[in-house]
């Protein structure tokens, strides 16, 4: 063989070579692309999580605050002005964290809000904030 009959042969094992690198090449990059999506993902779900974690933290120093008697030392009985033994939504106002969860600790809907009811909703609402540490810590 001589030279001149070598350039064309490297010239078109060059071009082929190229020609299939290409798909290689794209192949990899919709990989990267697909691993970015699934990545954005991920992000997305952690911070809707973070969301919820921060939403549950709050019920839960609301209600800590209720319990505690919300920075003035105020008891059941100091919000029940009326002396009935339960609290309504208008005596429920003195306390920002008590108003705030009134309709949720209401359950029979009476628009008194009893001993009884406050307990459970409390209950339930630790029950929840428990089960979220659980399961963020998986």
């Amino acid at each position: 063989m001589t030279i001149r009959n070598r350039k064309p042969l490297i010239a078109l094992i060059v071009a082929a070579g190229s020609v299939l690198a290409i798909p290689a090449m794209a192949q990899s990059a919709q990989q990267s692309a697909a691993q970015a999506q699934n990545q954005a993902a991920q992000a997305q779900q952690a911070a809707a999580q973070a969301g919820d974690a921060a939403d549950t933290a709050a019920n839960a120093a609301a209600q800590a605050s209720a319990q505690a008697g919300g920075g003035g030392g105020q008891t059941w009985a100091s919000v029940d002005t009326d002396g009935n033994g339960t609290i309504s939504k208008a005596e429920a106002q003195v306390n920002a964290g008590l108003a705030q969860v009134f309709d949720q600790a209401d359950t029979n809907k009476d628009g008194e809000l009893s001993p009884d009811e406050y307990k459970a909703y409390v209950a339930a609402q630790q029950g929840k904030a428990a089960g979220n540490g659980a399961q963020q810590s998986k």
